[in-house]
C-alpha cells in the first residue's frame, strides 16, 4: 500500500512527509537527504540571513528542496525572499506573521505557498490570502508555537479547507516523530505531516552533537514553553509565540522571572553566547517537541523517513476485531 495523498501528487514526491524548516538546524544537507528519501526537505531560512541561504542552497546540490522563513523577520529583510526564490525552490513556507504581502510573489515564481498556522482564525486568514498548503501546528511542537493542540487543531483546519471548495492541502505538525503520528494525521484529515525534532537527531542536521545527544536522552516531560531564550538571544518575538525547548539550568533559573532577566540581559547575553559557542546545552537552547520520548538514536534522515512510512502503512492496515 503506497501512501499516496494529495500532497504527494501536488508536490511530485513519493511520501507525504515534509522537513520542518528549523532555523540553524535544517540546512542544505538535511533538506537534500529528506528529498532524496522521497519527502520534501525545507531549509530553515530563519531570520533571513542571505549569506546563510546561499550556502545552504548550495549544500543541497541538485536535490529539489524548499525553504521556510519566520515571516515577521523576513518582513524586515524582504530581499531575502527574492534571494530564496532565485534558487527556484519547490515551495516556500511562511510562519509567524502576515503572509499576505509575500504569497503572490511566491506563486508568481512557480513555488507552492505553504503557510503555517497555530489557530483556526489564522487558517481562515491564509486560506483567503491564497495559501496552497496550510500547516496546522500544534503546541506539542518544538520551537515557537501557539496554544492549540495538534489533535483537535488538524481536523478543524481540514474541515475549513474542505468547506472552502478550494484545492488547499492541510499538513499536520506538532510532536509527530514516528509512523503512528503520520497515520493518525492522515486519519484526522491531513494530507501529510511536517516533522522537525525527529530530523534534528540526524547526522545531516546542523545541530550541535551535544544537542542531538540531549534530544535522544530526553523526554517530552523535560520540555517547557518559555520566552527566556528569545530574551537572552535578543530576538523580539511576538509575545503570543513562546517556544518549546528542553529544560536546562538557564531556563530553570529564569523561567517565570522574565522581568529580572530583562534587567540583567547584558551580562546574561555574554554568558549565553559563550555557552552556545562551546556547545554547553546546560545554558544554550535546544528546541525540542513533546515527541522526544519516541527518539532513541541519531540516525540518517533517509533511514528515519523510510521507517516512518513503513510504520504508518502497518498502522493504517491494522484491523481490530
Amino acid at each position: 500500500m503506497a501512501l499516496r495523498t494529495r500532497l504527494t501528487e501536488r508536490l511530485g514526491i513519493k511520501h507525504p512527509i515534509l522537513l520542518a524548516p528549523m532555523g540553524f538546524v535544517s540546512g542544505g544537507a538535511l533538506a537534500a537527504a529528506v528529498s532524496a528519501a522521497g519527502g520534501l526537505g525545507l531549509i530553515g531560512g530563519g531570520y533571513a540571513d542571505a549569506e546563510w541561504l546561499d550556502r545552504e542552497f548550495a549544500a543541497a546540490g541538485n536535490q529539489r528542496i524548499g525553504c521556510g522563513f519566520i515571516t515577521w523577520a523576513m518582513a524586515r529583510r524582504p530581499a531575502a525572499l527574492d534571494e530564496a526564490l532565485r534558487h527556484a525552490p519547490a515551495a516556500m513556507m511562511l510562519s509567524f506573521g502576515d503572509a499576505a504581502p509575500f504569497i503572490p510573489r511566491i506563486k508568481k515564481a512557480g513555488a507552492l505557498a505553504i503557510c503555517q498556522v497555530q489557530s483556526v482564525r489564522q487558517a481562515r486568514q491564509v486560506l483567503d490570502e491564497g495559501a496552497d498548503v496550510i500547516v496546522a501546528q500544534g503546541s506539542e511542537a518544538g520551537g515557537h508555537i501557539g496554544i492549540r493542540s495538534t489533535f483537535p487543531l488538524v481536523p478543524a483546519v481540514a474541515d475549513i479547507a474542505a468547506r472552502s471548495g478550494r484545492d488547499v492541502l492541510v499538513v499536520a505538525a506538532g510532536g509527530i516523530a514516528d509512523g503512528r503520528g503520520l497515520a493518525a494525521s492522515l486519519m484526522l484529515g491531513a494530507d501529510g505531516v511536517l516533522i522537525g525534532t525527529r530530523f534534528l537527531a540526524t547526522p545531516e542536521s546542523l545541530a550541535a552533537l551535544t544537542a542531538k545527544a540531549r534530544v535522544v536522552s530526553a523526554s517530552g516531560d523535560n520540555t517547557l514553553r518559555t520566552r527566556v531564550f528569545d530574551i537572552v538571544r535578543g530576538y523580539d518575538w511576538p509575545k503570543e509565540y513562546a517556544a518549546r525547548a528542553l529544560v536546562n539550568r538557564f531556563s530553570q533559573t529564569w523561567h517565570d522571572r522574565e522581568d529580572a532577566l530583562i534587567g540583567a540581559v547584558a551580562d546574561e547575553q555574554r554568558r549565553y553566547a559563550a555557552a552556545a559557542a562551546a556547545g554547553d546545552i546546560d545554558t544554550a537552547l535546544v528546541f525540542a517537541s513533546e515527541g522526544t520520548d519516541l527518539i532513541h538514536d541519531v540516525e540518517p534522515a533517509g533511514v528515519i523517513l523510510s521507517r516512518i512510512v513503513e510504520e504508518a502503512k502497518l498502522a493504517l492496515a491494522r484491523r481490530f476485531d
